[in-house]
């Protein structure tokens, strides 16, 4: 007769970790040149004016002052018009 104990393997326990994704600057909030507006994968958001996009599809700010959102008809590659939230800046008055 065996006398191992009987340990059931389990297939849980393991996840991954977060990967902080999402808005990290709100609308009319002030920002200062070079932070990071929106962290995402793929284009959930759009890079507007005076900001660009990372190569992770990451947006940063180019010019200090505020965040602005609004939403645009832009074309996409077969033709067909989609809505699109664009992230710009609008540079604040030195």
């Amino acid at each position: 007769m065996a006398h191992k104990k009987a340990g059931g393997s389990t297939q849980n326990g393991r996840d991954s970790r977060a990967k902080r994704r999402g808005l990290k600057r709100f609308g009319g909030q002030v920002v200062s040149s070079g932070e990071v507006l929106v962290r995402q994968k793929g284009l959930w958001f759009r890079a507007g004016a005076h900001t660009h996009m990372g190569s992770d599809w990451t947006i940063h700010a180019d010019t200090a002052g505020v965040v602005r959102f609004s939403q645009q008809r832009i074309m996409k590659f077969n033709g067909r018009p989609e809505r699109a939230t664009v992230v710009s800046i609008e540079p604040t008055k030195a």
